[in-house]
Order: C-alpha cells, then structure tokens, then sequence
C-alpha cells in the first residue's frame, strides 16, 4: 500500500516532529488516502522492481522514492500489536550525532558530511516484549564487624546475622529484538524506551520507513528475555542486602512466571558510514535520540595531535632553559 496525498497525489508520510501524517510536497497534513496494492514486487506507484528481503515490510522505492507498506506483512500473524512511532526526525537524529560524536576529537572531519548522512535511515525494528511476575526467595549470613580500642590493644567484634528476603517484582515490555539483521548488543543499548508513547499498531506510522516483520517467534527468543529479567532481579535483591561487611547466600529461589509478549515496532535511526573501506553502523533511539556506536579513528588527527603537544612540550622545555640559564 501506498499513502497519498488526496490534495496533491503527492506520497503522505508520518512526520515525527509534527506527531502526523504530512505531505512533503504542498504541506499539507492529515491529508492522506490509503492506496492498497499487493505486489510484492513491482512499486505500485511507479511499477518499478522493487529489491526487498523475506522479512520487509515497508521500504522506500529507489526509482521514484514512495515509501511503500506491504499489507500481507502488516496483517494476520505480522500484525503488531504495537508500535512506537518516531518521535525525532532525520535532521533531530543527524544533531544527536553530530553532538555524540563531536567530543571525539579523532572522528574523520567528514563524518557528519551532508553526503553521507543521505545514508540515514529510519526503521522500524521487531521487538517482543516480555511480561513477568517475579518470586525471589532469598537466604544468606551476612556479617557487621566493629573495632574499638582500649589502652593498647586493638578489639575486633564480627556479628553474624540470618538474612531473609522475600521479593515479588512484575516485569512488564521486557524487550528483545526480534531481527537477524540488527545487532543484538547494539539493541539491547537503545534501551530504555518510554512504553507510555506505544500506541495501538496502525500502518500510517510506517509512511516514510522502513520496516521488518519478526524474524524469530517470541518462543524462539525468550530465553533472551528470561536472562534480563534474572539480571535484574538479582540487582534488586543485592540492593537490598547493604549494610553488611560480607554476605554469604545459602538459598536463592528465583521464580519467573511468564504473562504474556506482545510483538511491537519499535524507532530506530541507522547511519552507515564507510571509512579506509571499512563501513560503520549507528543507531539512534528514534524516540529519546540516545546514539550507540563508536567512530573511526582519522591517523592524520592523531598524528597532527601528537605534533601539537609535542610542541608544547618542546616550548615548556626551552622557557625552562632560558630560566636555568637567567639563574
């Protein structure tokens, strides 16, 4: 399917800074059609081949640039039931960038070039989310240790104590990215999400992106999620446990009953620049603008760094002199 304007018949998309549809060619806003089309191969608005994997879902045609929605992979067993929509656009994701990596003083100068951030481009990404209740059962010896002294001697007293902890934690949207084609680590790195912006799915949001349907079943992937949520409530416990010079734990029962999952879409920003003919990928959160990635580093700025304190150095060194000499 495709979204167009009924005013200009130009191609309606969903424009994060506006929270809308909006149409890029004469402006105007909560303006589109939707036009429904099948094909899986040929762009319905220019006929073009269209160049796309067993798991998109919406793509931008390289011929005449509509971006295109695949219904029968927005429907049935594909259909979210969730999605986040973008909250910051291309020019908000390119400065959260820009702002990252600018205190890298090595990043090569062109890495924010206008030619290649045309490379950008907004996805929305697959993601199961977990929900659980958790039942911690917790037993250990933990001990306090007092010094005092009395003339010359040193007394050390070490007290024991039964520690029992009893915690009940729900876990609700426990995320896990459910694409081949993301990296698993940098995923897990957009966390966190404001859940409170997941909205009921509705195509429109995907107007303007690209988009997978789930590459894995949520079975498939939840030993992932299971994993965050032990983590997580191995950290609440032990912030309970403060207080005590050591801690030995004899019983640590953890239950986790799952609730449910939910298959939602969530925003992410990818720019990929390529450096010494090595590509590099980023991310942008494209709800808060957190950014994960690391930048190349340019040898020409490091070297005329070296130079710069090295004839710092070399200043210092010869003022140093003169002193010596005028003494």
């Amino acid at each position: 399917m495709i979204y167009k304007c009924k005013n200009c018949g130009g191609n309606a998309i969903y424009a994060p800074e506006k929270g809308r549809m909006y149409c890029p060619h004469c402006e105007s806003e909560d303006s589109e059609e939707q036009n429904p089309d099948d094909s899986l191969e040929r762009c319905v608005n220019c006929g073009a081949p269209l160049e796309i994997t067993d798991y998109t879902s919406a793509c931008k045609c390289q011929h005449c640039g509509a971006y295109l929605i695949f219904n029968e992979r927005v429907e049935g067993v594909y259909e979210p039931h969730l999605v986040l929509p973008f909250r910051i656009g291309r020019q908000a994701a390119a400065a959260a960038l820009d702002q990252e990596f600018s205190r890298r003083i090595f990043a090569p100068s062109d890495f924010m070039s206008a030619k290649s951030l045309q490379k950008m481009e907004g996805t929305y990404v697959p993601f199961w989310l977990y929900d659980y209740d958790a039942d911690y059962d917790y037993a250990g010896e933990g001990t306090k240790v007092r010094t005092w002294r009395s003339g010359n001697t040193e007394y050390t007293e070490t007290s024991y104590f039964d520690v029992q902890r009893r915690m009940n934690v729900d876990f609700n949207r426990i995320p896990v990215d459910a694409s081949y084609a993301m990296e698993d680590g940098a995923m897990d790195l957009m966390e966190p999400y404001d859940y409170q912006a997941l909205m009921d799915f509705a195509p429109k949001y995907m107007s303007g992106f690209y988009g997978e349907v789930y590459n894995q079943k949520a079975k498939e992937l939840e030993e992932r999620a299971l994993q965050k949520a032990r983590l997580s409530s191995e950290q609440l416990m032990q912030a309970s446990l403060t207080g005590y010079v050591t801690m030995r734990a004899y019983r640590k029962n953890l239950k986790l009953n799952g609730r449910g999952e939910h298959y939602a879409l969530l925003p992410v920003w990818q720019y990929f620049y390529r450096y010494k003919d090595q590509v590099y990928e980023y991310h942008v959160n494209g709800q808060t603008g957190k950014v994960v990635g690391v930048t190349p580093v340019s040898r020409a700025k490091v070297l005329l760094y070296a130079a710069s304190v090295f004839a710092v150095a070399t200043a210092a060194c010869q003022i140093a002199v003169q002193i010596l000499d005028i003494l």
